[in-house]
């Protein structure tokens, strides 16, 4: 693999194309991407760049992005051809004069994908909802000077209740994908729309739909807000965090944070062994 380094010769300004080799463990692949820093560290300043962070996590979330777009293509692609060809009977027209031309009218598949609203979700009869990778906001427009205590409101992993005492509820189903209980929450607005946060358990999957049953989004066609290091979820973004931390570590010399972690251990050892000496001891 040949990566492009921006280090500049003397006879010319154009970047020198250098060669990058190693291979990846399939059980460790943070250490190929170590790798892959060390090598930029040493042939180039990328690193040094105040964006360097940001640019890293949007290859990141981007390379999921699309990881994510080509299963559901695959998917989809195995459930079309398990589906039976139907063939459509075209009935003869019933007009005075065989020469006129016959029409046949186009017919709408149901159940298809349709595209989002500005918020990457769809507005319903009762209720909106919009959606980032990380939440979903649903919004139901209920009488003007509805009061907090009229509101029923229950929330569970895979299910959302909402109505007004005394009445249907609004919205009674199974959500499109697990939520976080404990991280949801809804409030009253101006006294005539009851907003609810959702939290979603899987902050890498775009819904399809709030509520299963309802009509569904193409997903393909949302548009993700800007990639931030904060966006990632708390494993991603803590290897990205790692890695960084330990490049800057080496540029100056100083212990990685495994390192770091070795030499902690090392000295609670020696502080609950005060008997041995460790004077003459090389350590590695």
């Amino acid at each position: 693999m040949a990566i492009i380094s921006e280090v500049e010769d003397e006879s010319s300004t154009r970047p020198r194309i250098l060669p990058f080799r190693t291979t990846l463990d399939s059980s460790n692949p943070s250490s190929f991407l170590e790798k892959v820093f060390d090598f930029l560290a040493e042939q180039s300043d990328f690193l040094k760049k105040p964006s360097a962070e940001e640019e890293i996590s949007a290859a990141v979330r981007a390379a999921k992005e699309k990881l994510g777009k080509a299963e559901k293509k695959a998917e989809k692609e195995s459930v079309e051809k398990k589906k039976p060809v139907e063939k459509e009977s075209v009935k003869p027209a019933m007009a005075a004069s065989s020469s006129e031309p016959i029409q046949v009218e186009e017919k709408k598949q149901e159940g298809s994908p349709i595209a989002p609203n500005k918020g990457n979700g769809y507005d319903l009869e009762n209720y909106s909802w919009v959606q980032t990778l990380q939440e979903v906001t649903v919004n139901i427009p209920v009488p003007t000077g509805t009061k907090a205590r009229s509101v029923v409101y229950e929330i569970k992993k895979n299910r959302l209740k909402l109505g007004l005492k005394g009445q249907d509820p609004i919205i009674d189903g199974e959500l499109y994908r697990s939520v976080k209980p404990d991280d949801c929450y809804w409030n009253i607005e101006d006294q005539k729309m009851i907003s609810i946060l959702l939290t979603k358990q899987d902050q890498m999957e775009w819904w399809k739909c709030c509520v299963k049953g309802e009509p569904e989004i193409d997903t393909q066609k949302v548009e993700p807000e800007n990639s931030k290091l904060a966006d990632l979820d708390p494993e991603t973004r803590s290897t990205v965090e790692k890695m960084m931390f330990d490049q800057r570590q080496k540029q100056m010399g100083l212990p990685t944070s495994d390192e770091l972690q070795k030499q902690d251990i090392l000295k609670k050892f020696m502080s609950q062994h005060p008997e041995m000496d460790f004077s003459n001891a090389k350590i590695n």
